[in-house]
């Protein structure tokens, strides 16, 4: 507990209420009316100055659509600060030759994450949304060639090449590589 009464639960909580608050595209205002709670209880919860209670958690789970416990879950516990490559979890999707490895640290409450994609030679998946509007992915080739497609522009990369690019609409990824292609993925909520 720090020495202001507020501990790091009550830290991470206002951080996710922030980002929960910017996610739905609400004004601290917005979120006051929305709620009943007023603007500068939500601004000291949001910035850690005040533990919140179960009923401001409440009427705040009930604009977002969520439970407390979902909401708590997100922030009971800091993130792993590690994971180590045996325990990375891998995923195959052996019809189209796609292998992912979810490289970072699993958390719910955490924006980032890195991804390791291979494709073998002559893959092909197109992904008609992203599943979050406005993702941003940063695509860096390790080896091999990709062809990416996003907003109907085509980029080749090569080995060590880095595109970065905010997801909208549909996309397409492509091996254009006789040895296929790994690449690193980061992807970025908004």
């Amino acid at each position: 507990m720090r020495s202001d009464g507020i501990d790091a639960v009550d830290t991470r909580l206002g951080a996710r209420l922030a980002e929960l608050r910017t996610e739905h595209g609400y004004s601290l205002g917005e979120l006051a009316d929305r709620s009943g709670v007023s603007r500068s209880t939500l601004s000291r919860a949001e910035r850690a100055e005040v533990s919140p209670t179960a009923s401001l958690l409440n009427r705040l789970c009930a604009v977002y659509g969520r439970t407390m416990s979902q909401l708590l879950s997100e922030v009971e516990a800091e993130p792993a600060p590690v994971v180590r490559t045996a325990d990375q979890p891998v995923w195959q999707d052996q019809a189209s030759g796609f292998v992912r490895r979810s490289v970072s640290p699993p958390h719910a409450a955490l924006r980032g994450e890195l991804v390791e994609g291979r494709l073998t030679a002559g893959a092909d998946i197109a992904y008609d949304r992203p599943p979050v509007a406005g993702l941003e992915q940063h695509i860096w080739v390790l080896e091999g060639a990709l062809d990416v497609t996003a907003q109907d522009t085509e980029h080749r990369l090569g080995a060590g090449d880095c595109l970065r690019m905010r997801v909208w609409g549909p996309t397409r990824f492509r091996c254009a590589a006789p040895e296929g292609v790994r690449y690193l993925l980061a992807v970025v909520r908004p």
